[in-house]
């Protein structure tokens, strides 16, 4: 049984599942308490760009830091025997969805740039146009969906069942956090809209 390989009360385990959750919850706090206060671009010298790139730098740097406490987490829990015994198939497989993830999240960021990437429109810049290429025309979520399998993929090279329970914990956190930064981006920029047709 999977559960069996979990040792639920390891310190790198239990911070990697923190960690997991609060990326996300706090930079949708503190973009939505930019949106509202505009607190960000006040303490950028009123320039929502800086604002926009600070909170890039952010969130960049907490999802690194998250990233190393999965990878620690893992390399700290047991290695699943059955997967061990298929351990080339495990390495090729992982290692085959961090590539295809790494495709779709840098393709994306390639596509919205920094601004468009790290919740620009919370700071009221906004895309021209909603961006329907590569890899937007693969999927809707290419930039939370990438990362999951990234998260997967590492897990299953790694051959690690903690790993692919904090896979599932990344992946439906991502599935939450969407539920509210999809409809508000939506109401931002139905507000443009309203504002264009004053």
């Amino acid at each position: 049984m999977l559960w069996n390989y979990v040792d639920f009360s390891d310190k790198d385990l239990q911070y990697a599942a923190i960690v997991i959750v609060l990326c996300p919850l706090i930079w949708n706090i503190l973009a939505r308490l930019e949106y509202y206060t505009r607190l960000i671009t006040k303490i950028s010298f009123g320039n929502p760009y800086i604002g926009c790139y600070l909170l890039a730098t952010w969130i960049f740097c907490f999802s690194i830091y998250r990233d190393i406490l999965f990878t620690r987490a893992v390399n700290s829990q047991k290695k699943h025997s059955l997967m061990l015994q298929n351990e080339s198939l495990c390495y090729y497989l992982g290692h085959g969805l961090i590539g295809i993830g790494g495709v779709f999240v840098l393709s994306s960021m390639y596509r919205l740039g920094v601004t468009g990437t790290y919740l620009g429109d919370y700071f009221g810049i906004l895309m021209d146009q909603m961006v329907r290429d590569f890899p937007f025309n693969v999927m809707n979520n290419p930039m939370y969906d990438g990362a999951s399998l990234c998260f997967l993929g590492q897990a299953i090279a790694a051959c690690s069942p903690a790993g692919l329970l904090l896979s599932l914990e990344v992946f439906v956190v991502y599935r939450v956090a969407l539920r509210f930064e999809g409809p508000f981006t939506t109401f931002i920029y139905s507000q443009r809209k309203v504002q264009k047709t004053k």
